[in-house]
């Protein structure tokens, strides 16, 4: 285990890539609070880590914006400063034809995956900027989808191309006040969400294939990576994904 007091909050906490962040930032050191929708999932984390204390469960829906408060200012209370929001908390619509989507169905992706990530970001900033040391880092989880879609996903890719701005963005206007944010962007990591992979999933050319995965650790280990760089260094943006997925090239 390093030796640091380094804080972090990461959404989406409860299940895969989340869950696979936030147990090895525990394991690093970090003290973390534990975002998501589900508090049972968020309890399971937290026994998992064995971390005790260091690891704060804090029901969350991140596309309420006073949630999103609530949890900031009860993260402040909790862990004094913030060095780390891993904004990570995402979900996708279904696989249908896009004309067939629902009002509600696109609206729930935009307030979870760009809404929500933008409150995170928001609240995030606030803290960052008046603490001392000022400053702290924001990892977004982008995803293969924020460069190149899948058939039948305008909600999710739309959001994730989004994702990309508001990384930029969020990376222009935190210089002024030490703040980095970076974005990881991930294909196939084995998830339950990706589960589904290794059973075949509909491809660009309308065939049903079986894809590759990775495991979720390497992920972590990523996430990992991009935080413990000094605050000189940002890491602006990591593709990591299974080797012989078809992303590169034409499939």
């Amino acid at each position: 285990m390093a030796t640091h007091n380094k804080t972090a909050i990461v959404t989406g906490a409860g299940s895969g890539i989340g869950k696979a962040v936030a147990l090895t930032l525990l394991k690093d050191g970090y003290s973390v609070v534990l975002a998501g929708r589900r508090k049972d999932a968020l309890e399971q984390t937290a026994k998992e880590s064995g971390a005790g204390a260091r690891a704060v469960a804090v029901p969350t829906d991140v596309s309420d914006p006073q949630s999103v408060k609530a949890m900031f200012a009860k993260a402040k209370q909790t862990l004094g400063r913030l060095d780390l929001l891993f904004n990570n908390a995402g979900v996708s619509a279904p696989g249908v034809p896009l004309e067939d989507l629902t009002v509600e169905q696109w609206r729930n992706v935009v307030d979870i995956n760009l809404s929500g990530m933008f409150f995170c970001i928001q609240e995030a900033f606030r803290i960052m900027k008046d603490q001392n040391p000022r400053g702290g880092r924001i990892i977004n989880n982008g995803s293969i989808s924020a460069h190149a879609p899948r058939p039948n996903s305008m909600p999710y890719t739309s959001t994730k191309h989004a994702v990309t701005g508001l990384t930029k963005s969020a990376s222009l206007d935190g210089r002024k006040y030490d703040i980095a944010c970076g974005q990881i962007d991930i294909g196939n990591a084995l998830t339950e969400m990706a589960a589904k992979m290794t059973k075949g999933v509909p491809q660009a050319n309308g065939e049903i294939k079986v894809e590759p995965t990775m495991d979720v650790q390497r992920v972590a280990d990523a996430v990992l990576h991009m935080a413990s760089l000094p605050p000189d260094t940002n890491m602006q943006f990591l593709t990591i994904m299974a080797t012989k997925m078809p992303f590169v090239g034409r499939g």
